[in-house]
């Protein structure tokens, strides 16, 4: 009986990992990655400061960027069809000021660049319900 036993466990112990396969490798209509145009769109972000903070959570939650530099806001803003807003530095200042967003510890590509904090990720978040 403990064999019988033992094969029915290996048995069922395999059926779900290939099930848990299936799962994991197929895609749902929610797992759709957002476009930076259809998040700005969900987001609705007031004036430049809280676009740029968007597009920030945007780089690093949905494209996967550890760190973003300016090249990579205007990079995602023209992706969107946005306006480019002027001086993005300044906006991205004007994010750490409300520590939305922290300089990171190097470089990228030679630009100074930053990372979002925990609290920019969350204010984002509960704007969006993303997370």
């Amino acid at each position: 009986m403990d064999e019988e036993l033992e094969k029915t466990l290996a048995d069922h112990e395999e059926r779900i990992s290939r099930l848990e396969s299936l799962l994991h490798g197929k895609k749902t209509l929610s797992s759709k990655k957002l476009s930076s145009k259809e998040f700005l769109l969900k987001a609705r972000p007031e004036g430049d400061v809280m676009k740029v903070l968007c597009i920030a959570y945007y780089l690093e939650r949905i494209e996967g960027l550890e760190t973003f530099n300016a090249k990579d806001i205007e990079t995602a803003f023209r992706a969107a069809k946005e306006p480019i807003p002027d001086n993005i530095n300044y906006k991205v200042i004007k994010n750490i000021e409300k520590g939305f967003i922290m300089e990171a510890e190097q470089k990228k590509n030679h630009r100074k660049a930053w990372s979002l904090t925990n609290t920019g990720e969350e204010y984002v978040e509960n704007k969006t319900g993303q997370g």
